[in-house]
């Protein structure tokens, strides 16, 4: 079996067992935050700037570990997409690591890799990791448009379905799509997430909104830059696993 078809059936199935196929509700929500005295759970979010077209490799690490704390706070849901986050930045982290000098900035430690190694380990987690990074941008950004069209949509299956349309689902085969379809089924409320965002503090809506906008900004561009790389360098790989 490839690795990438291998990654995507651990994508499926690491926490099905877990899921037990349950509904979200407020008990299983609650369970899953801590109660801070502060708004901090999107703040974490801090994506590098774009320096002469460059994206720092540490702090863009740290910024997607960020990523994966914010969506655990979602759920269970979530949990093959941050298994399979957390595992691309495992592997980017393992390269980094090798020469942080040398590998200070994620296009240059890319391009290294693909002109000395056969095994290109992280160009093909980055590239991962770009995609799954994408949906959440979406998602979110989704949730803030609606709101400053002076709304409150509290059913976000459609904005999940839409985010993966645009970002995962060209790439996963049959049975992912499948699993993504029926797992957005128990995606939970609008209410829910800012919620879970403010860290399960009430009555905090408008400055978490207000804090995800910010967040995202630098996780766009991060995003645009990288996308952009890798169809400059044709290394986007368009196989469906």
């Amino acid at each position: 079996m490839s690795k990438s078809k291998t990654r995507i059936v651990e994508w499926l199935f690491c926490d099905l067992s877990n899921l037990r196929f349950e509904y979200w509700n407020m008990s299983s929500l609650n369970s899953a935050v801590k109660v801070p005295t502060n708004v901090e759970s999107v703040n974490r979010m801090q994506f590098p700037e774009i320096i002469d077209g460059k994206i720092n490799t540490g702090e863009f690490l740290q910024a997607a570990r960020d990523v994966v704390e914010t969506i655990h706070k979602l759920g269970k849901l979530f949990a093959p997409v941050r298994y399979d986050m957390q595992g691309n930045i495992d592997k980017l982290t393992t390269k980094y690591s090798m020469d942080k000098e040398s590998n200070s900035n994620l296009q240059d430690m890319i391009l290294r890799e693909k002109s000395t190694e056969k095994d290109l380990v992280a160009l093909d987690a980055l590239m991962w990791l770009r995609r799954a990074l994408h949906m959440i941008l979406l998602f979110f950004e989704k949730i803030v448009e609606d709101h400053k069209a002076g709304k409150a949509t509290e059913d976000l299956v459609a904005f999940l379905k839409e985010a993966y349309h645009e970002t995962l689902e060209p790439y996963h085969g049959w049975m992912a799509q499948q699993l993504f379809s029926f797992l957005s089924r128990m995606a939970p409320t609008r209410s829910q997430v800012l919620l879970a965002l403010a860290d399960g503090e009430t009555g905090k809506e408008e400055i978490t909104l207000q804090n995800v906008e910010i967040s995202i900004i630098n996780l766009k561009k991060n995003i645009i830059t990288l996308k952009a790389f890798y169809d400059d360098n044709n290394l986007e790989i368009a196989t469906v696993v």
